[in-house]
């Protein structure tokens, strides 16, 4: 099999490419990655040497480059995990996520379309998705893949929008496609814009830690290597125009997650108990701010047998210790343009 991974360098995606890599040795595995901000060729250090992994430098926006690509290996399958997908960006540059994840996604399509010559015998189209298309839930009751999409900010509505498109492909074209839509990961390698990793960060530097609002919102938290088993499970077992639900059983609201990381921090780190809480600062709430997320993953368990391997404080001490022991891997992906963006979104 060729298959195609797009965004294989960022942080979920470097995950899915390594295993792949790993357990497939008989697959060769293509990672396409613009090497933007978030993409980091450090993440895969460990595998570049491996005969079947390729990398290729290339941006799913350039039609002609992704036509020429799909036409030179042919690829049997996609799994397509490229997108913009920082919601505080998404505030301040809505296009560029337009662009990326609408525009991408059909870029993707229509070559994986061509390349195939509406002949699909064999081959598969994987979107991986996110909970946010749901929009928000009161305080009882759970996301399904049933629950009708209602985006609230414009990255939600840029993943909303690919998944229809992907879906209509199915229709229209008869493409077999299965979608995911996963709530919150975690875990090694992610980049330190998003609340763990930047959280972590900023008790190693103590650095206050702004949390928005009254810190009253409530996330479902997976670690990332239990999103690449899952992937890995609907990819190879999934049902042909099917949508999964990818979640932890798992739910934290942000300000009880933030205290616990700063006791493990303290822990790890040999201060005093309650210090790292003193660094809490709340900030301004950004505007369309989803109360609460939590999934449904009882479908992906019942038919292709997925559940959690970690609990979250499990998965959240391993990743702790492993952001500890790469300091240098912060320092590396903690660029210039990161620290301006920093200043202007949290600094108030």
């Amino acid at each position: 099999m060729n298959l195609l991974i797009t965004g294989g360098a960022g942080f979920i995606g470097s995950h899915v490419v390594r295993r792949f890599v790993l357990n497939y040795p008989n697959y060769q595995i293509f990672n396409l990655d613009a090497l933007t901000y978030a993409g980091n060729l450090e993440n895969l250090k460990d595998i570049d040497s491996k005969e079947n992994y390729n990398f290729i430098k290339g941006d799913i926006n350039d039609m002609p480059f992704i036509s020429e690509l799909f036409q030179e290996h042919q690829f049997d399958g996609v799994i397509h995990l490229a997108a913009e997908s920082h919601v505080d960006r998404s505030i301040s540059d809505p296009l560029d996520f337009v662009q990326t994840n609408v525009v991408g996604t059909v870029n993707i399509l229509n070559a994986f379309k061509s390349c195939n010559e509406n002949n699909f015998e064999g081959k598969r189209f994987y979107h991986v998705s996110t909970d946010e298309v749901y929009g928000t839930l009161g305080k009882d009751g759970l996301f399904t893949e049933q629950t009708p999409y209602d985006p609230r900010s414009p990255y939600a509505a840029s993943k909303a929008s690919s998944d229809h498109l992907v879906r209509a492909y199915g229709e229209t074209y008869d493409m077999p496609y299965v979608i995911s839509n996963c709530s919150n990961n975690y875990g090694e390698y992610q980049f330190p814009e998003k609340l763990i990793p930047l959280f972590i960060n900023n008790i190693i530097n103590n650095r206050s830690l702004p949390v928005y609002g009254d810190g009253d919102y409530t996330r479902d938290w997976l670690y990332v290597k239990d999103h690449a088993i899952a992937i890995d499970h609907i990819f190879h077992k999934g049902k042909n125009h099917e949508t999964y639900n990818i979640g932890g059983f798992n739910e934290w609201k942000n300000l009880d997650l933030v205290k616990l990381l700063c006791s493990l921090m303290d822990q790890k780190l040999g201060r005093a108990k309650g210090s790292s809480e003193k660094l809490i600062t709340f900030i301004e709430d950004r505007p369309g701010h989803d109360k609460r997320y939590a999934i449904d993953a009882s479908k992906l368990n019942k038919e292709l047998g997925w559940t959690p391997s970690v609990t979250f404080e499990k998965g959240l001490s391993k990743t702790i210790d492993w952001f500890l022991e790469n300091k240098k891997w912060l320092e590396n992906v903690i660029s210039g343009d990161y620290v301006e963006y920093y200043q202007k979104q949290y600094t108030q």
